[in-house]
């Protein structure tokens, strides 16, 4: 049970935490000092053991789909009935979902575009809304939006997850701009690949050394290394940097 001390730490919901960029998320934000709620959708055992292993105590785990409306409104009120306040939103929840134009038909087609936007963008959007009108009524707060390079790249073999990042982060920079004078900052941290379950097949299969090719580093990025500017735009950020897209790429994609 949280101790006495608990109250004074800041809340911070995450979702998509029980593994990969999300995990290194709460840790990070749990060694700062943070009380961090654990979301997952179906990695329920993974979720609660890694609240029960977060350093400083009074960490809890919540299971919801976040493609339902009803569920994510279910989960934002079962979190801050159990801890308090939110004070910072980390949408990190998504799906990958290939669906190449030229090997899909069109039931399949418009399937995966549901599914991707239902669970990519409108499940993150049900929870700034939630999470910003409450962050308004006490007088600010921070949410913080993990995109995809695929944003500006695209991603040829599933358009729609790319399209859900890109108004991912149309929708963050709406947000900052309508809610900075209201005391709620709002970003985005925009990784390439990462090392995760996630894109193991990807990076260990045959397009893994094309993968590599693209990155000076000579290796894509790690989960902490996300975590980093996550939890940097979260905690630390200067208010003057709402708005913002954070690439975390590793030179792998330059915008100009």
């Amino acid at each position: 049970m949280p101790g006495p001390e608990s109250s004074s730490r800041p809340v911070v919901l995450v979702t998509g935490a029980a593994r990969g960029i999300g995990r290194a998320i709460a840790e990070l934000l749990a060694r700062r000092g943070c009380r961090v709620a654990v979301h997952c959708r179906t990695s329920r055992k993974l979720a609660v053991d890694l609240a029960a292993s977060l350093p400083g105590g009074g960490h809890q785990a919540f299971a919801a789909d976040l493609a339902s409306p009803a569920e994510a409104e279910r989960l934002w009120r079962e979190v801050t009935e159990a801890m308090g306040p939110v004070a910072v939103l980390v949408n990190n929840a998504a799906i990958w979902e290939g669906h190449p134009l030229w090997a899909t038909d069109y039931a399949r087609w418009q399937a995966a575009w549901r599914h991707t936007l239902d669970a990519n963008l409108l499940g993150p959007a049900n929870l700034c809304f939630l999470a910003g009108n409450a962050m308004i009524a006490a007088g600010g707060g921070r949410m913080v939006n993990i995109s995809s390079r695929g944003a500006f790249r695209g991603e040829p073999e599933a358009p729609a997850y790319g399209a859900s990042k890109a108004g991912l982060n149309a929708m963050t920079q709406s947000l900052a701009l309508a809610l900075a004078g209201r005391g709620v900052y709002c970003f985005v941290v925009a990784p390439g690949y990462v090392e995760t379950d996630m894109s193991a097949d990807s990076l260990t299969g045959p397009r893994g050394p094309g993968i590599l090719a693209q990155h000076p580093l000579g290796r894509v990025a790690r989960p902490d290394e996300v975590a980093a500017a996550a939890v940097f735009c979260a905690l630390d950020a200067p208010a003057a940097m709402t708005g913002s897209v954070l690439d975390v790429n590793g030179a792998s994609y330059l915008r100009t």
